[in-house]
């Protein structure tokens, strides 16, 4: 079941990376300012990465404790 911790490793990184790349977009979408609609547009697709974000993170620490029990 090594392969399997190792999938959620990587599930896991890819997942984080995305978040960071979430955090960075959040910044910039209020840096770049506007009226506050155009602001809230921005940040709800952020919100949805967000979310899938997540999901990919928990699926990955799901997948690695699986493999550590099953190894």
């Amino acid at each position: 079941m090594e392969w399997l911790i190792w999938l959620g490793a990587v599930l896991t990184l890819a997942g984080i990376g995305l978040l960071v790349y979430c955090i960075v977009a959040a910044m910039k979408a209020k840096r770049l300012g506007g009226s506050e609609e155009e602001i809230r547009g921005r940040l709800q697709k952020v919100v949805a990465l967000n979310m899938g974000a997540l999901l990919i993170s928990a699926i990955g620490l799901g997948a690695v404790t699986i493999g550590i029990i099953l190894g």
